[in-house]
Formats: C-alpha cells, structure tokens, sequence
C-alpha cells in the first residue's frame, strides 16, 4: 500500500485541486434522487469535491480517504463552501464501515482498488447502507484504456456492467448504464471518456 499512498500523495502535492472544485458530474445529476436529510458516506473523497457538495445538499457527511494532502484540500474547500463533514483518514479498503449507518453511498472513480480490494471495498459499502439506503457509483469501463483521459490502466481495476450486477443486482430501483461522452473535472479526467454509472437502494 506504501507504493500506491506515495503515489496519490505525490499526485495531490500540487497547487489547485487535481479534480477541480466541483462535484463530480453523475454525483450533481442525482440530487433528485437523494434524501432531504440523513447521513452520506463519501468513499475515497480525496480532495472532498464530492462530499462537500453532498453536505450544501444538507447531508452529514463522512468523506474517508487515505492522503493526508488531500485531506488538506477538502478541509480548505468544506470552509470555503461554508459546511461541516467529518474527515477520516483512513484506508478504504480496511476502513470498519460501521452497521446500516448510512442513508447514501456514493462511490466516484476508485479504481485504484484490486479485484480483491475491491470485494473488500463493497462489502463494507454494502454494510454501511441503510436498508432503502441509495447507492451511487460513477467509474471507467475497460474501453477507457483506449481513450486514456484518466482512470487506472489495469484492465482487471475497470467496471462492467456484469461485475457491478454480480455485486450489486439484488438492490431495489438498479440502474446500470454505460456512456461515452467528453467531460473535464481538474487536471486528472479530461476528454472523451467511457464510463459506467450506477444507482440503486439497499433491499431489506
């Protein structure tokens, strides 16, 4: 892990916000969906671009991530933007993801994660929902690797409309869809992009 945490450090030790300042673009375009109140969990929250938008939308929030740099940044933004969220530091795979705590997860290009990470990763996701508690998911897709704008280049990292099913098709109102579209957020994903996105509710 000591490679990987050097290398986010060492991508987040730079002036600005290597995402930018502004919600990730799928996160923004389910604000319907989200509940008036309650308790969100950010995972991998970096410079907090999306957990602080999540708590202007009324939510406490919870934004877990590993880089102490980053974290830096998204304390800077919460107080720029005028909101609280709690900030843990933390390594999201081995994180204790507390018991049904949680009235949304959002999930936004992770993709660090190995396969076997990542099961970690879910399982404590899944855990941390509500039951009725809403899911959001935003990574790449493997045909990402031809575009190159962003994202991990190990094939076996990206998501598939069968993996995420796999994990994730017994949730209520699940949508799975994928996309290829240009869109620019900081430094790091700018251009044409293939991408997969996801939302649904935790069943009881």
């Amino acid at each position: 892990m000591s490679q990987e945490f050097d290398r986010w450090e060492g991508r987040y030790d730079i002036d600005g916000f290597l995402f930018g300042e502004d919600p990730n673009y799928f996160l923004k375009a389910c604000e319907t969906l989200l509940p008036a109140s309650g308790k969100a969990l950010a995972v991998a929250d970096g410079e907090g671009r999306n957990g602080v938008w999540l708590a202007e939308r009324g939510l406490e929030v919870t934004s877990i991530d590993f880089s102490p740099t980053a974290q830096a940044k998204a304390r800077e933004l919460a107080a720029k933007r005028g909101v609280e969220m709690e900030i843990i530091e933390t390594d999201v795979h081995t994180w204790d993801y507390p018991d049904a705590a949680f009235d949304v997860v959002a999930e936004i290009f992770t993709q660090f994660s190995s396969p076997e990470q990542r099961a970690q990763k879910w399982a404590g996701m899944i855990k941390a929902l509500k039951t009725g508690g809403l899911l959001i998911i935003q990574g790449y897709t493997p045909k990402q690797l031809e575009y190159g704008t962003g994202g991990p280049k190990k094939e076996e990292n990206l998501y598939t409309p069968a993996l995420l099913a796999e994990t994730f098709g017994g949730f209520d109102n699940l949508v799975i869809e994928e996309e290829e579209l240009e869109f620019y957020e900081g430094q790091a994903h700018g251009g044409m992009s293939a991408v997969i996105k996801l939302t649904g509710n935790k069943p009881g």
